[in-house]
């Protein structure tokens, strides 16, 4: 005869009890990890490029305070990264992207890499470089290409310096300027934009001719230009004109105090590094918390020291010395957004024909 629940004996109704309360001792620790780990915070990808450098200190404190954790992916320069973003953006590779600059910045949107936020750090000064209605990118920096010069090069060699792009095709300066490829290189494919500014369609191939003939000697990087080439910063080099940028000086104080280079402020083209929320993240409200931390005071006063761009914010000093050694160009010269989108290809493709061909 077939015996129901209440026939159970005493011993076995004992081990069904501390079968049951371990099944519930059970459930309770596996709950308990659940709470435990949704209080991990969250880890928040950011790509960006490789002059990421930014005082551990600072990341930390934001960390704790927004209970957020950073982990930074570096790739390349502004033009890597972008192209990048665009062959991942089905699968982002990231959450935030920091370091598309605005000779990219048209590529990427037209792509839609990046997803709309509106940052309330953004009415501090970064909207002052705004590109997109939609607010996908917001202003981190500031870092204006210009042509760069040995000025300890010329005093002693008793050659006048240059002031301007038309004086870098003067026989007096033959052989002497070394610049980045605008087909590799984020600052080259600046000054090829800046000469389009200043010369027009009409004038810009001719200008290059001319560079060409006076020697200019064109090289993959800007790492190869400054720090090989040209003779004011490692002084190896045997070119004392270089394409870099305006802040390039500070690094270059003698222990006079006085820069031993300068940038030539007409020459400069404005470059804007932008960071964006990626189409696609798996956490878009965290995300968005590291790009008000880009924005905030407390990042952009670390960016002269540690990345040599201007911050973008308003109300942030510059370091000692700056305004003096490197000062930021109140009058660059920029192109149109949407002309940069729709000729850059073509324009590289000409440059190469006429340099390269």
């Amino acid at each position: 005869m077939g015996q129901g629940p209440g026939h159970l004996s005493t011993s076995l109704r004992a081990v069904v009890a501390l079968l049951s309360a371990g099944a519930l001792t059970a459930g309770c620790t596996v709950i308990g990890t659940e709470d435990d780990s949704a209080d991990e915070p969250v880890t928040v990808t950011l790509v960006t490029h490789q002059s990421w450098a930014v005082p551990q200190e600072v990341v930390a404190a934001f960390e704790q305070r927004a209970d957020v954790r950073i982990e930074v992916r570096k790739e390349g320069d502004a033009g890597e990264l972008t192209n990048k973003l665009v062959l991942t953006k089905d699968n982002p590779i990231a959450d935030v992207a920091y370091g598309v600059d605005s000779t990219f910045a048209s590529r990427a949107l037209s792509e839609g890499v990046f997803q709309p936020y509106t940052s309330p750090e953004a009415d501090r000064g970064p909207q002052r470089y705004a590109v997109d209605r939609e607010q996908r990118l917001s202003a981190v920096d500031v870092g204006d290409v210009c042509v760069n010069i040995d000025s300890e090069w010329f005093a002693d060699n008793d050659v006048p310096e240059p002031s301007g792009l038309d004086d870098l095709t003067d026989p007096v300066y033959e052989d002497l300027f070394v610049v980045p490829s605008p087909a590799t290189s984020s600052p080259g494919l600046a000054f090829l934009f800046a000469t389009i500014s200043e010369y027009g369609e009409d004038g810009w191939a001719d200008y290059w001719s001319e560079l060409k003939d006076n020697g200019v000697k064109v090289v993959s990087g800007w790492t190869e230009a400054y720090t090989q080439e040209f003779s004011g910063s490692s002084g190896e080099g045997d070119r004392p004109i270089v394409l870099s940028y305006a802040s390039s000086p500070a690094a270059e104080i003698g222990q006079d105090g006085k820069p031993r280079t300068k940038a030539l402020l007409d020459t400069c083209y404005r470059q804007v590094e932008y960071a964006g929320v990626l189409a696609g993240t798996e956490h878009p409200d965290e995300a968005g918390k590291v790009i008000d931390f880009l924005l905030s005071h407390e990042f952009q006063s670390t960016l002269a020291n540690n990345m040599y761009v201007y911050p973008t914010r308003e109300g942030v000093a510059l370091p000692e010395g700056w305004e003096q050694a490197a000062p930021m160009p109140r009058d660059s010269i920029s192109l149109p957004g949407e002309q940069v989108q729709d000729n850059r290809e073509r324009w590289i493709s000409e440059w190469r024909g006429l340099l390269e061909g």
